[in-house]
């Protein structure tokens, strides 16, 4: 088996395929990265709370029966063959899946590179943990640039926390935070999550800008162009890329308009023997972390139910919990079903010490899990 990604979806695969399966399965996991990083610890490399150091994970640490991991870069996919080529060689496989997440086109949005700041990478976050200091005064805009994108409460997450930086630096009187967002609500599949942001938002004299995309910046007039023509003024652009299918998995067929469909109960392809999980498809949840990983454990079941003849395992049903950051270092949390039924579910859990004591506990889990301490 090949599994290219070495993000939640395919941390989460593997370990289970060891645990059940152990030397029984032969695994290769493909990632041209080095390391992992959760995605939220981005935000505390960005406001400095934490070193970059103190959340990267090697995957060369990982030491689980039947698996190993190449540090290699994808060159191209064959469905049809389920054949892999990396610059460094060539994989076949019985069994193939796609877990390569959503690259951030910075490109597809004029000026952002030129004039804007983006936290979605890791080095995004770094630059901008040096940029910040500089801002004192003046109109900060986190603004989402594309229709989807990854962890969909980590916009109203940067703003929240950008307040608290700025007020913990005495100079939050001195400047304006707006957040533009593609959405109608903070988080639509939630009224009261999105209820409690908008509360959150008007404590803290943050504009929130529903149903707005940033279409451009402007940096020498320090604008932000949004998409339908209007313009707010810009001293410091928080921003989200555009997001779109790896160029290797468009160039492979799988995709359609733009990301790959999959069989929702069990992340099949339409190609035999090939799954998809994660960011990179179109099954219908958010683009986070807790959704690949629930897709992970799903085909992760259905495999080992196939080599021991077991009985069909559950269907992927798109359940996940997302913990918000509400400032004051209090965490929030909201519980969504997206698939079980003819409407997507949600339960929000209020800020507090108990629901922030367990995004500590969720990021040591797994980090357990899946790197072994």
């Amino acid at each position: 088996m090949v599994v290219l990604g070495a993000g939640f979806g395919g941390l989460e695969l593997t370990s289970r395929l060891a645990e059940a399966l152990g030397d029984d399965v032969e695994v290769t996991l493909i990632d041209k990265s080095d390391v992992f990083v959760f995605g939220f610890a981005k935000l505390d490399v960005m406001y400095g709370k934490k070193p970059i150091d103190e959340v990267r994970y090697a995957y060369g640490d990982i030491a689980k029966p039947g698996v190993r991991f190449r540090q290699e870069t994808i060159v191209s996919i064959d469905p049809v063959e389920r054949r892999t080529v990396t610059d460094a060689g060539t994989y076949e496989a019985d069994v193939l899946v796609v877990a390569l997440g959503a690259d951030l086109d910075t490109a597809a949005t004029p000026g952002l590179d030129e004039g804007g700041n983006e936290f979605y990478s890791v080095e995004g976050a770094e630059r901008l943990r040096d940029v910040l200091p500089s801002f004192s005064s003046g109109h900060a805009i986190v603004g989402v640039a594309g229709p989807s994108f990854k962890c969909p409460p980590a916009p109203s997450e940067a703003a929240i926390l950008l307040d608290g930086y700025l007020r913990a630096r005495g100079v939050r009187d001195a400047t304006d935070i707006t957040l533009a967002m593609p959405f109608g609500a903070p988080v639509p599949p939630s009224p009261e999550t999105s209820e409690a942001l908008l509360a959150a938002f008007e404590e803290r004299g943050i504009r929130f800008m529903p149903e707005h995309r940033v279409a451009s910046l402007e940096p020498g007039r320090k604008q932000a162009v949004l998409d339908d023509g209007s313009e707010l003024p810009c001293d410091l652009f928080l921003g989200i890329p555009v997001h779109r299918a790896p160029a290797v998995v468009e160039a492979s067929g799988l995709a359609v308009d733009g990301w790959i469909p999959v069989e929702p109960a069990t992340l099949a392809t339409r190609f035999p023997d090939v799954y998809a999980i994660g960011d990179v498809t179109s099954v219908g949840t958010p683009k986070a972390g807790v959704f690949a990983e629930g897709a992970g454990r799903v085909v992760a079941e259905h495999l080992i139910a196939r080599i021991r003849g077991d009985a069909t395992p559950d269907p992927y049903r798109g359940q996940g919990s997302c913990y918000i950051e509400f400032g004051d270092h209090l965490v929030g949390r909201v519980d969504v079903d997206f698939l079980s039924g003819p409407q997507p579910t949600a339960a929000f859990s209020a800020p507090s010490a108990v629901v922030t004591a367990e995004k500590i506990e969720f990021t040591r889990s797994r980090r357990e899990r899946w790197f072994g301490g």
